[in-house]
């Protein structure tokens, strides 16, 4: 997972308590849960509009 080992991730999740505090944990986890759920889905919408061009140019010739 991006190069970063199990100490690495600990030493990041103690820096971001230490910042937001206990009690945002929940909401940063929401908010960042809903930013890569956003982003797959336009990945995979942006593939599927890939898929129909190329069925599309397929078709043409």
């Amino acid at each position: 997972m991006f190069g970063l080992g199990m100490s690495e991730l600990l030493i990041i999740l103690a820096i971001v308590v230490i910042i937001c505090g206990v009690g945002k944990l929940p909401q940063i986890g929401e908010g960042l849960g809903k930013a890569i759920s956003g982003f797959k889905r336009g990945v995979s919408e942006t593939n599927k509009i890939e898929d129909m061009r190329q069925r599309s140019d397929k078709k043409d010739d």
